[in-house]
Protein backbone atom coordinates (compact mmCIF):
# COMPACT_ATOMS: atom_id res chain seq x y z
CA UNK A 1 0.00 0.00 0.00
CA UNK A 2 1.37 3.08 -0.72
CA UNK A 3 2.30 5.70 2.12
CA UNK A 4 -0.31 8.69 2.81
CA UNK A 5 1.78 11.60 2.03
CA UNK A 6 0.58 14.73 -0.22
CA UNK A 7 4.62 15.79 -0.53
CA UNK A 8 4.32 19.18 0.16
CA UNK A 9 1.25 19.54 -2.32
CA UNK A 10 -1.37 22.34 -1.87
CA UNK A 11 -4.35 21.08 -0.77
CA UNK A 12 -7.58 23.47 -0.25
CA UNK A 13 -10.67 22.19 2.33
CA UNK A 14 -13.83 23.83 2.36
CA UNK A 15 -14.63 22.74 5.36
CA UNK A 16 -16.84 25.19 8.57
CA UNK A 17 -17.44 23.30 11.28
CA UNK A 18 -14.52 21.02 11.51
CA UNK A 19 -11.69 23.78 9.40
CA UNK A 20 -9.46 23.05 12.17
CA UNK A 21 -9.20 19.75 12.20
CA UNK A 22 -9.42 19.26 8.40
CA UNK A 23 -6.27 21.84 7.97
CA UNK A 24 -4.52 19.28 10.87
CA UNK A 25 -5.18 16.53 9.06
CA UNK A 26 -3.51 17.87 5.71
CA UNK A 27 -0.67 18.60 7.62
CA UNK A 28 -0.12 15.35 9.26
CA UNK A 29 0.07 13.74 5.68
CA UNK A 30 2.69 16.09 4.37
CA UNK A 31 0.45 18.26 2.68
CA UNK A 32 0.39 22.24 2.55
CA UNK A 33 -3.62 23.10 3.80
CA UNK A 34 -5.38 26.07 2.00
CA UNK A 35 -8.48 26.24 4.30
CA UNK A 36 -11.53 28.40 3.25
CA UNK A 37 -14.86 27.99 4.90
CA UNK A 38 -17.75 27.89 2.38
CA UNK A 39 -20.26 27.94 4.34
CA UNK A 40 -22.40 28.32 7.82
CA UNK A 41 -25.07 27.34 9.34
CA UNK A 42 -28.00 29.74 10.38
CA UNK A 43 -31.51 29.46 12.58
CA UNK A 44 -34.31 30.11 10.51
CA UNK A 45 -36.07 33.59 9.97
CA UNK A 46 -39.55 31.78 12.41
CA UNK A 47 -39.94 28.79 14.52
CA UNK A 48 -43.55 28.61 13.71
CA UNK A 49 -43.37 25.93 11.04
CA UNK A 50 -40.94 23.52 13.25
CA UNK A 51 -43.85 24.35 15.93
CA UNK A 52 -46.59 23.41 13.69
CA UNK A 53 -45.05 20.15 12.81
CA UNK A 54 -44.80 19.80 16.71
CA UNK A 55 -48.52 19.73 16.94
CA UNK A 56 -49.38 18.15 14.08
CA UNK A 57 -46.91 15.21 15.36
CA UNK A 58 -48.40 15.07 18.60
CA UNK A 59 -51.88 14.98 17.03
CA UNK A 60 -50.83 11.57 15.47
CA UNK A 61 -50.92 13.23 11.85
CA UNK A 62 -47.55 11.52 10.87
CA UNK A 63 -47.13 8.06 10.23
CA UNK A 64 -43.26 8.29 8.95
CA UNK A 65 -40.44 10.65 10.51
CA UNK A 66 -37.14 10.89 8.08
CA UNK A 67 -33.94 12.64 9.81
CA UNK A 68 -31.36 13.28 7.30
CA UNK A 69 -28.72 14.81 9.86
CA UNK A 70 -27.82 15.00 13.22
CA UNK A 71 -27.50 18.65 13.76
CA UNK A 72 -31.08 18.56 12.63
CA UNK A 73 -32.18 15.96 15.01
CA UNK A 74 -30.40 18.61 17.89
CA UNK A 75 -31.66 21.62 16.67
CA UNK A 76 -35.17 20.20 15.83
CA UNK A 77 -35.86 18.98 19.76
CA UNK A 78 -34.24 22.45 21.31
CA UNK A 79 -36.17 24.78 19.28
CA UNK A 80 -39.19 22.73 20.08
CA UNK A 81 -38.03 22.52 23.84
CA UNK A 82 -38.20 26.55 23.81
CA UNK A 83 -41.83 26.08 23.17
CA UNK A 84 -43.54 23.54 24.38
CA UNK A 85 -43.23 20.22 26.85
CA UNK A 86 -39.95 18.70 25.51
CA UNK A 87 -41.35 15.11 27.43
CA UNK A 88 -44.84 15.51 25.17
CA UNK A 89 -43.03 16.05 21.55
CA UNK A 90 -40.36 13.41 22.02
CA UNK A 91 -43.21 10.87 23.20
CA UNK A 92 -44.67 11.24 20.00
CA UNK A 93 -41.26 10.67 18.37
CA UNK A 94 -41.11 7.19 20.22
CA UNK A 95 -44.31 6.53 19.29
CA UNK A 96 -44.41 6.98 14.89
CA UNK A 97 -41.80 5.12 12.67
CA UNK A 98 -38.26 6.91 12.25
CA UNK A 99 -36.04 7.08 9.13
CA UNK A 100 -32.33 8.02 9.69
CA UNK A 101 -30.40 8.93 6.72
CA UNK A 102 -27.04 7.81 8.31
CA UNK A 103 -24.65 7.40 11.50
CA UNK A 104 -24.63 11.18 12.21
CA UNK A 105 -28.52 11.36 12.27
CA UNK A 106 -28.65 7.66 14.19
CA UNK A 107 -26.06 8.99 16.94
CA UNK A 108 -28.72 12.47 17.91
CA UNK A 109 -31.47 10.13 17.58
CA UNK A 110 -30.24 7.52 20.09
CA UNK A 111 -28.77 10.57 22.48
CA UNK A 112 -32.39 11.91 22.49
CA UNK A 113 -33.74 7.73 23.44
CA UNK A 114 -35.56 7.72 20.02
CA UNK A 115 -35.78 4.32 18.63
CA UNK A 116 -35.24 3.95 14.65
CA UNK A 117 -36.75 2.41 12.48
CA UNK A 118 -34.77 2.10 9.71
CA UNK A 119 -31.36 3.32 8.32
CA UNK A 120 -30.12 4.06 5.04
CA UNK A 121 -27.11 1.62 4.76
CA UNK A 122 -23.72 2.94 3.14
CA UNK A 123 -23.12 4.92 1.12
CA UNK A 124 -25.64 6.85 3.26
CA UNK A 125 -27.27 8.97 -0.01
CA UNK A 126 -31.08 9.58 -0.42
CA UNK A 127 -31.43 6.58 -2.83
CA UNK A 128 -30.18 4.40 0.00
CA UNK A 129 -32.74 5.93 2.21
CA UNK A 130 -35.78 5.34 0.17
CA UNK A 131 -34.51 1.83 -0.83
CA UNK A 132 -34.19 1.54 2.38
CA UNK A 133 -37.51 2.28 3.38
CA UNK A 134 -39.52 0.39 0.27
CA UNK A 135 -37.35 -3.18 1.71
CA UNK A 136 -38.52 -1.87 5.55
CA UNK A 137 -42.68 -0.66 4.77
CA UNK A 138 -43.01 -2.43 1.55
CA UNK A 139 -46.16 -1.38 0.04
CA UNK A 140 -47.31 0.23 3.45
CA UNK A 141 -45.42 3.32 2.03
CA UNK A 142 -47.53 4.56 -0.45
CA UNK A 143 -50.41 4.70 2.56
CA UNK A 144 -48.26 7.39 4.83
CA UNK A 145 -48.08 10.84 5.76
CA UNK A 146 -44.38 11.27 5.72
CA UNK A 147 -42.29 14.54 7.74
CA UNK A 148 -38.84 14.72 6.28
CA UNK A 149 -36.33 17.23 8.47
CA UNK A 150 -33.98 18.97 5.59
CA UNK A 151 -30.97 20.52 6.13
CA UNK A 152 -29.73 24.57 4.47
CA UNK A 153 -31.56 23.49 1.16
CA UNK A 154 -34.61 21.13 -0.64
CA UNK A 155 -33.42 17.46 -2.01
CA UNK A 156 -36.34 17.56 -4.94
CA UNK A 157 -34.86 14.54 -5.98
CA UNK A 158 -36.17 12.80 -2.70
CA UNK A 159 -38.96 14.91 -2.48
CA UNK A 160 -39.96 13.91 -5.50
CA UNK A 161 -39.50 9.93 -4.93
CA UNK A 162 -41.42 10.17 -1.64
CA UNK A 163 -44.27 11.84 -3.24
CA UNK A 164 -44.62 9.28 -5.53
CA UNK A 165 -44.99 6.39 -2.85
CA UNK A 166 -46.71 8.13 -0.18
CA UNK A 167 -50.03 10.04 0.42
CA UNK A 168 -48.49 13.31 1.88
CA UNK A 169 -44.93 15.03 2.50
CA UNK A 170 -43.81 17.40 4.63
CA UNK A 171 -40.87 19.55 4.80
CA UNK A 172 -39.63 20.46 8.18
CA UNK A 173 -36.48 22.73 7.83
CA UNK A 174 -35.06 23.92 11.18
CA UNK A 175 -31.88 25.38 9.69
CA UNK A 176 -30.34 27.01 6.54
CA UNK A 177 -26.94 27.08 5.12
CA UNK A 178 -25.58 30.79 4.10
CA UNK A 179 -22.33 32.14 3.43
CA UNK A 180 -19.88 32.32 5.69
CA UNK A 181 -19.46 36.30 7.41
CA UNK A 182 -16.26 36.80 6.35
CA UNK A 183 -16.20 35.61 2.54
CA UNK A 184 -12.62 37.09 2.04
CA UNK A 185 -11.23 33.40 1.94
CA UNK A 186 -13.46 32.13 -0.24
CA UNK A 187 -13.25 34.79 -2.83
CA UNK A 188 -9.43 34.15 -2.63
CA UNK A 189 -10.17 30.08 -3.07
CA UNK A 190 -12.03 30.83 -6.50
CA UNK A 191 -9.03 32.81 -7.90
CA UNK A 192 -6.33 30.22 -6.46
CA UNK A 193 -8.45 27.48 -7.97
CA UNK A 194 -9.16 29.91 -11.08
CA UNK A 195 -5.03 30.41 -11.77
CA UNK A 196 -4.05 26.63 -10.73
CA UNK A 197 -2.86 27.67 -7.41
CA UNK A 198 -4.81 24.70 -5.99
CA UNK A 199 -3.31 20.86 -6.44
CA UNK A 200 -6.47 19.04 -4.61
CA UNK A 201 -9.68 20.58 -3.61
CA UNK A 202 -11.95 18.75 -1.45
CA UNK A 203 -16.01 18.65 -0.99
CA UNK A 204 -17.15 17.61 2.60
CA UNK A 205 -20.78 18.49 1.44
CA UNK A 206 -23.00 19.39 -1.23
CA UNK A 207 -23.23 22.68 -0.20
CA UNK A 208 -19.92 23.33 -0.08
CA UNK A 209 -19.89 22.87 -3.93
CA UNK A 210 -22.62 25.05 -4.46
CA UNK A 211 -21.03 28.28 -2.46
CA UNK A 212 -18.01 27.77 -4.11
CA UNK A 213 -20.37 28.09 -7.53
CA UNK A 214 -22.14 30.84 -6.06
CA UNK A 215 -18.94 33.02 -5.21
CA UNK A 216 -17.29 32.49 -8.82
CA UNK A 217 -20.79 34.02 -10.26
CA UNK A 218 -20.44 37.21 -7.77
CA UNK A 219 -16.67 37.41 -8.81
CA UNK A 220 -17.51 36.51 -12.73
CA UNK A 221 -15.07 33.91 -12.48
CA UNK A 222 -17.50 30.66 -13.61
CA UNK A 223 -15.99 29.83 -16.39
CA UNK A 224 -12.08 30.45 -15.07
CA UNK A 225 -13.31 28.27 -12.01
CA UNK A 226 -14.38 25.54 -14.31
CA UNK A 227 -11.44 25.83 -16.59
CA UNK A 228 -9.00 25.64 -12.87
CA UNK A 229 -10.83 22.17 -12.44
CA UNK A 230 -9.74 20.47 -15.85
CA UNK A 231 -5.96 20.86 -13.57
CA UNK A 232 -7.47 20.05 -10.42
CA UNK A 233 -8.05 16.76 -8.35
CA UNK A 234 -11.56 17.02 -6.84
CA UNK A 235 -12.03 15.03 -3.86
CA UNK A 236 -15.54 13.67 -2.82
CA UNK A 237 -16.19 12.67 0.69
CA UNK A 238 -19.01 10.03 -0.36
CA UNK A 239 -22.15 9.66 -3.11
CA UNK A 240 -24.21 12.76 -1.58
CA UNK A 241 -21.62 15.26 -2.22
CA UNK A 242 -21.05 13.67 -5.69
CA UNK A 243 -24.69 13.70 -6.76
CA UNK A 244 -24.03 17.98 -5.72
CA UNK A 245 -21.03 17.91 -7.64
CA UNK A 246 -22.79 16.56 -10.47
CA UNK A 247 -25.20 19.23 -10.66
CA UNK A 248 -22.31 21.46 -11.33
CA UNK A 249 -20.61 18.84 -14.40
CA UNK A 250 -17.90 17.78 -12.43
CA UNK A 251 -16.66 14.74 -11.74
CA UNK A 252 -14.54 13.51 -8.76
CA UNK A 253 -11.54 11.92 -9.01
CA UNK A 254 -11.62 10.26 -5.30
CA UNK A 255 -14.05 8.89 -3.23
CA UNK A 256 -12.71 7.51 -0.28
CA UNK A 257 -13.75 3.51 0.95
CA UNK A 258 -15.68 5.43 3.92
CA UNK A 259 -17.94 8.85 3.87
CA UNK A 260 -15.71 10.57 6.59
CA UNK A 261 -13.39 13.28 6.60
CA UNK A 262 -10.25 11.33 7.93
CA UNK A 263 -10.65 8.43 5.28
CA UNK A 264 -10.82 11.02 2.52
CA UNK A 265 -7.57 12.76 3.59
CA UNK A 266 -5.94 9.82 4.34
CA UNK A 267 -6.75 8.20 1.69
CA UNK A 268 -6.29 10.58 -1.22
CA UNK A 269 -2.96 11.67 0.15
CA UNK A 270 -2.21 7.96 -0.87
CA UNK A 271 -2.63 8.52 -4.66
CA UNK A 272 -2.63 12.24 -4.98
CA UNK A 273 0.73 12.66 -6.61
CA UNK A 274 -0.54 10.28 -9.14
CA UNK A 275 -4.14 12.04 -9.77
CA UNK A 276 -2.31 14.92 -10.18
CA UNK A 277 0.02 13.86 -12.82
CA UNK A 278 -2.92 12.36 -14.63
CA UNK A 279 -5.07 15.25 -14.49
CA UNK A 280 -2.49 17.81 -15.67
CA UNK A 281 -1.59 16.07 -18.64
CA UNK A 282 -4.94 15.47 -19.40
CA UNK A 283 -5.61 19.27 -19.22
CA UNK A 284 -2.62 19.82 -21.47
CA UNK A 285 -3.68 17.37 -24.19
CA UNK A 286 -7.58 18.91 -23.38
CA UNK A 287 -9.00 20.74 -26.42
CA UNK A 288 -12.11 21.83 -26.57
CA UNK A 289 -14.83 24.04 -28.56
CA UNK A 290 -17.51 23.51 -26.06
CA UNK A 291 -18.76 26.60 -23.39
CA UNK A 292 -17.99 25.76 -20.00
CA UNK A 293 -20.19 25.28 -17.67
CA UNK A 294 -23.83 23.94 -17.38
CA UNK A 295 -26.16 24.52 -20.17
CA UNK A 296 -29.72 24.92 -20.28
CA UNK A 297 -31.28 22.57 -22.65
CA UNK A 298 -33.83 24.67 -23.05
CA UNK A 299 -31.22 27.36 -24.61
CA UNK A 300 -29.45 24.87 -26.35
CA UNK A 301 -32.16 23.28 -28.78
CA UNK A 302 -34.32 25.03 -31.09
CA UNK A 303 -37.90 25.21 -31.72
CA UNK A 304 -39.28 23.24 -34.63
CA UNK A 305 -39.96 25.13 -38.08
CA UNK A 306 -43.13 26.78 -37.83
CA UNK A 307 -43.73 26.47 -34.42
CA UNK A 308 -46.91 28.49 -32.76
CA UNK A 309 -46.64 29.44 -29.33
CA UNK A 310 -49.63 31.80 -27.52
CA UNK A 311 -47.08 34.54 -26.26
CA UNK A 312 -47.99 37.85 -27.21
CA UNK A 313 -44.70 39.57 -28.75
CA UNK A 314 -42.43 38.60 -31.88
CA UNK A 315 -38.73 37.69 -31.60
CA UNK A 316 -38.16 40.90 -33.22
CA UNK A 317 -40.45 42.97 -31.21
CA UNK A 318 -38.60 41.03 -28.00
CA UNK A 319 -35.51 42.15 -29.47
CA UNK A 320 -36.46 45.84 -29.96
CA UNK A 321 -38.29 45.88 -26.87
CA UNK A 322 -34.87 44.51 -24.74
CA UNK A 323 -32.51 47.03 -26.74
CA UNK A 324 -34.84 50.15 -25.91
CA UNK A 325 -35.10 49.44 -22.19
CA UNK A 326 -31.24 48.21 -21.90
CA UNK A 327 -30.91 52.24 -23.17
CA UNK A 328 -33.28 53.54 -21.45
CA UNK A 329 -30.37 54.16 -18.15
CA UNK A 330 -33.71 54.17 -15.74
CA UNK A 331 -33.52 54.31 -11.67
CA UNK A 332 -33.56 50.57 -10.59
CA UNK A 333 -37.27 50.59 -9.28
CA UNK A 334 -37.95 51.80 -12.75
CA UNK A 335 -36.22 49.10 -14.27
CA UNK A 336 -37.96 46.50 -12.27
CA UNK A 337 -41.52 47.54 -12.70
CA UNK A 338 -40.95 48.06 -16.52
CA UNK A 339 -39.07 44.14 -16.32
CA UNK A 340 -42.84 42.90 -14.86
CA UNK A 341 -44.46 45.01 -17.81
CA UNK A 342 -42.29 43.21 -20.31
CA UNK A 343 -42.58 39.82 -18.73
CA UNK A 344 -46.58 40.11 -18.81
CA UNK A 345 -46.41 41.09 -22.50
CA UNK A 346 -43.99 38.37 -23.17
CA UNK A 347 -46.75 35.85 -21.49
CA UNK A 348 -50.30 36.80 -20.13
CA UNK A 349 -50.28 35.76 -16.44
CA UNK A 350 -52.32 36.93 -13.38
CA UNK A 351 -49.20 37.44 -11.60
CA UNK A 352 -45.44 38.66 -11.71
CA UNK A 353 -42.79 38.46 -9.40
CA UNK A 354 -38.99 39.99 -9.77
CA UNK A 355 -36.78 39.13 -6.54
CA UNK A 356 -33.24 40.12 -6.70
CA UNK A 357 -30.19 38.69 -4.82
CA UNK A 358 -28.93 40.44 -1.90
CA UNK A 359 -26.14 38.85 0.02
CA UNK A 360 -27.49 35.27 0.75
CA UNK A 361 -31.48 36.38 -0.31
CA UNK A 362 -33.61 37.28 -2.68
CA UNK A 363 -35.69 39.88 -1.97
CA UNK A 364 -38.89 40.29 -3.53
CA UNK A 365 -38.26 44.00 -5.07
CA UNK A 366 -41.69 44.36 -7.87
CA UNK A 367 -45.11 42.51 -8.49
CA UNK A 368 -47.69 42.75 -10.68
CA UNK A 369 -50.34 42.77 -7.90
CA UNK A 370 -50.27 45.20 -5.21
CA UNK A 371 -48.40 43.92 -2.34
CA UNK A 372 -46.71 46.81 -0.47
CA UNK A 373 -46.54 44.91 2.73
CA UNK A 374 -44.20 42.35 1.05
CA UNK A 375 -41.97 44.24 -1.66
CA UNK A 376 -38.77 45.31 -0.20
CA UNK A 377 -39.29 42.93 2.96
CA UNK A 378 -39.83 39.58 1.72
CA UNK A 379 -37.19 37.09 1.38
CA UNK A 380 -36.42 33.68 0.60
CA UNK A 381 -32.95 31.77 0.71
CA UNK A 382 -31.19 29.75 -1.71
CA UNK A 383 -32.64 26.77 -2.34
CA UNK A 384 -36.11 27.82 -0.15
CA UNK A 385 -39.20 26.95 -2.39
CA UNK A 386 -39.30 26.43 -6.22
CA UNK A 387 -37.99 29.90 -6.53
CA UNK A 388 -34.82 29.53 -4.32
CA UNK A 389 -34.31 26.59 -6.15
CA UNK A 390 -34.36 28.20 -9.74
CA UNK A 391 -31.44 30.30 -8.10
CA UNK A 392 -29.54 27.57 -6.83
CA UNK A 393 -29.54 25.58 -9.73
CA UNK A 394 -29.64 28.45 -12.22
CA UNK A 395 -32.40 26.43 -14.29
CA UNK A 396 -35.86 27.45 -15.32
CA UNK A 397 -39.13 25.51 -13.71
CA UNK A 398 -42.62 25.39 -15.41
CA UNK A 399 -45.64 23.88 -13.41
CA UNK A 400 -48.38 23.71 -15.47
CA UNK A 401 -51.25 22.37 -12.72
CA UNK A 402 -51.39 22.04 -8.81
CA UNK A 403 -47.43 23.78 -8.33
CA UNK A 404 -48.22 23.91 -4.43
CA UNK A 405 -48.25 20.17 -4.06
CA UNK A 406 -44.79 20.38 -6.30
CA UNK A 407 -42.34 18.84 -3.50
CA UNK A 408 -39.81 21.97 -3.60
CA UNK A 409 -42.79 24.38 -3.38
CA UNK A 410 -43.15 26.24 0.17
CA UNK A 411 -46.11 28.46 1.14
CA UNK A 412 -45.64 32.04 2.32
CA UNK A 413 -47.68 34.18 4.65
CA UNK A 414 -50.51 36.75 2.88
CA UNK A 415 -49.64 35.48 -0.64
CA UNK A 416 -52.69 34.54 -2.58
CA UNK A 417 -50.40 33.47 -5.10
CA UNK A 418 -49.42 31.06 -3.40
CA UNK A 419 -52.50 29.03 -4.34
CA UNK A 420 -52.62 29.71 -8.18
CA UNK A 421 -52.16 26.42 -10.32
CA UNK A 422 -49.55 27.16 -12.79
CA UNK A 423 -45.96 28.24 -12.17
CA UNK A 424 -42.65 29.62 -14.50
CA UNK A 425 -39.76 30.93 -13.00
CA UNK A 426 -36.25 31.46 -14.37
CA UNK A 427 -33.40 32.75 -13.06
CA UNK A 428 -31.92 36.33 -14.33
CA UNK A 429 -28.30 36.27 -15.00
CA UNK A 430 -25.56 38.72 -16.16
CA UNK A 431 -22.01 36.89 -17.34
CA UNK A 432 -23.25 33.77 -15.19
CA UNK A 433 -23.93 35.82 -12.26
CA UNK A 434 -27.07 35.36 -10.31
CA UNK A 435 -29.04 38.38 -10.17
CA UNK A 436 -32.02 37.41 -9.02
CA UNK A 437 -35.55 35.12 -10.54
CA UNK A 438 -38.55 36.11 -12.59
CA UNK A 439 -41.71 34.31 -11.56
CA UNK A 440 -44.97 34.19 -13.28
CA UNK A 441 -48.15 32.20 -12.17
CA UNK A 442 -51.81 31.30 -13.27
CA UNK A 443 -54.97 30.93 -10.85
CA UNK A 444 -56.08 28.32 -13.65
CA UNK A 445 -53.82 25.70 -15.40
CA UNK A 446 -51.49 26.47 -18.02
CA UNK A 447 -49.17 24.71 -20.29
CA UNK A 448 -46.13 27.04 -20.96
CA UNK A 449 -45.05 26.05 -24.62
CA UNK A 450 -41.28 25.36 -24.92
CA UNK A 451 -41.05 28.82 -27.20
CA UNK A 452 -42.53 31.01 -24.13
CA UNK A 453 -40.00 28.81 -21.14
CA UNK A 454 -37.19 29.85 -23.91
CA UNK A 455 -38.28 33.53 -24.10
CA UNK A 456 -38.83 34.32 -20.50
CA UNK A 457 -34.86 32.49 -20.14
CA UNK A 458 -33.71 34.34 -22.85
CA UNK A 459 -35.08 37.70 -21.32
CA UNK A 460 -33.88 36.78 -17.50
CA UNK A 461 -30.47 36.35 -19.32
CA UNK A 462 -30.40 39.99 -21.26
CA UNK A 463 -32.41 42.07 -18.34
CA UNK A 464 -29.62 40.78 -15.90
CA UNK A 465 -26.84 43.28 -17.31
CA UNK A 466 -29.52 46.18 -16.99
CA UNK A 467 -31.11 45.51 -13.76
CA UNK A 468 -26.88 45.38 -12.76
CA UNK A 469 -26.06 48.42 -13.78
CA UNK A 470 -29.51 49.81 -12.36
CA UNK A 471 -27.96 48.59 -9.19
CA UNK A 472 -24.74 49.82 -9.55
CA UNK A 473 -26.17 53.61 -10.52
CA UNK A 474 -28.65 53.21 -7.37
CA UNK A 475 -25.52 51.75 -4.98
CA UNK A 476 -23.78 55.27 -6.30
CA UNK A 477 -26.05 57.61 -5.80
CA UNK A 478 -27.03 56.23 -2.08
CA UNK A 479 -23.59 56.73 -1.49
CA UNK A 480 -23.09 59.82 -3.01
CA UNK A 481 -26.39 61.08 -0.98
CA UNK A 482 -25.20 59.57 2.34
CA UNK A 483 -21.93 61.83 1.74
CA UNK A 484 -23.63 64.81 0.89
CA UNK A 485 -25.63 64.46 3.81
CA UNK A 486 -22.37 63.98 5.96
CA UNK A 487 -21.04 67.18 4.96
CA UNK A 488 -24.01 69.69 4.98
CA UNK A 489 -24.21 67.73 8.88
CA UNK A 490 -20.18 68.36 9.04
CA UNK A 491 -20.86 72.02 8.35
CA UNK A 492 -23.88 72.61 10.58
CA UNK A 493 -22.27 71.13 13.23
CA UNK A 494 -19.31 73.77 12.59
CA UNK A 495 -22.10 76.81 13.01
CA UNK A 496 -23.30 75.31 16.60
CA UNK A 497 -19.80 75.21 17.54
CA UNK A 498 -18.97 78.57 16.51
CA UNK A 499 -22.17 80.30 17.79
CA UNK A 500 -22.73 78.70 20.89
CA UNK A 501 -19.31 77.65 22.08
CA UNK A 502 -19.88 73.70 21.93
CA UNK A 503 -17.44 71.08 21.16
CA UNK A 504 -17.78 68.41 18.29
CA UNK A 505 -19.28 65.95 20.57
CA UNK A 506 -22.41 67.60 22.10
CA UNK A 507 -23.33 69.35 18.49
CA UNK A 508 -23.81 66.54 16.83
CA UNK A 509 -26.07 65.20 19.84
CA UNK A 510 -27.59 68.73 19.88
CA UNK A 511 -28.31 67.75 15.83
CA UNK A 512 -29.63 64.56 16.93
CA UNK A 513 -31.88 65.57 19.51
CA UNK A 514 -33.37 67.88 17.03
CA UNK A 515 -34.11 65.14 14.49
CA UNK A 516 -36.04 63.07 16.61
CA UNK A 517 -38.05 65.98 18.85
CA UNK A 518 -39.02 67.16 14.81
CA UNK A 519 -39.30 64.22 13.25
CA UNK A 520 -36.96 65.33 10.73
CA UNK A 521 -33.91 63.72 9.26
CA UNK A 522 -29.93 65.09 10.41
CA UNK A 523 -29.35 66.73 6.68
CA UNK A 524 -32.99 68.48 6.55
CA UNK A 525 -31.63 69.93 10.36
CA UNK A 526 -28.24 70.62 9.18
CA UNK A 527 -29.23 72.14 5.81
CA UNK A 528 -32.26 74.65 8.04
CA UNK A 529 -29.36 75.54 10.27
CA UNK A 530 -27.30 76.22 7.36
CA UNK A 531 -29.79 78.52 5.16
CA UNK A 532 -30.17 80.41 9.10
CA UNK A 533 -26.93 81.04 8.68
CA UNK A 534 -26.65 82.28 5.05
CA UNK A 535 -29.65 84.36 5.49
CA UNK A 536 -27.95 86.35 8.61
CA UNK A 537 -24.42 86.49 6.72
CA UNK A 538 -26.91 88.29 3.72
CA UNK A 539 -28.84 90.28 6.06
CA UNK A 540 -26.36 92.25 8.26
CA UNK A 541 -24.68 93.81 5.12
CA UNK A 542 -28.10 94.77 3.66
CA UNK A 543 -29.29 96.08 7.52
CA UNK A 544 -25.80 97.86 7.43
CA UNK A 545 -26.39 99.82 3.90
CA UNK A 546 -30.04 101.14 4.56
CA UNK A 547 -28.70 102.36 8.13
CA UNK A 548 -25.98 104.10 6.61
CA UNK A 549 -28.62 105.75 3.56
CA UNK A 550 -31.14 106.79 6.97
CA UNK A 551 -27.94 108.49 8.52
CA UNK A 552 -26.87 110.74 5.56
CA UNK A 553 -30.73 111.71 4.89
CA UNK A 554 -30.82 112.97 8.56
CA UNK A 555 -27.62 114.91 7.87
Amino acid sequence: MATANFNGIRVLSLESRRAVEASKLIRTYGGEPLSAPAMREIPMNSDGPVIEFAEALIAGAFDLVIFTTGVGVRTLIKTVSEHMNREKFLAALRAVRIAARGPKSSSALREAGIPITVVAPEPFTWRALVQAMEEKFGSDLTGMNIAVQEYGTSNPELLTALAEKSVSITRVLVYQWALPEDVQPLREAVIALAHGHVDVVLFMNAGQVAHLFLMAERMGYTDALYEGFRSTVIGSIGPSTTEGLSTYRLVPDYEPSQSKMGFLIKEIAESAENLLKQKRAAAALHVSNSTPGPISPLLASNPADGQTDKSTISGVDFLHEIGSRMAASDPLHTVLNRIVDFACSLIQCDSCFVYLLEADQLVLRASKNPHTDLVDHLGIWLGQGITGWVAWHREPVAIPEKALKDPRFQRFKNLPEDTFEAFLSVPILCRSKLIGVINLQHRKPYYHTEQEVRLLTAAGHLVGAELERARLESENLELSDRLESRKQIEKAKGVLQRDFGLDEDTAYKALQRESRQRRKSMREIAEAILLNDDLRKTRWPFAAQVSEGESSSQG
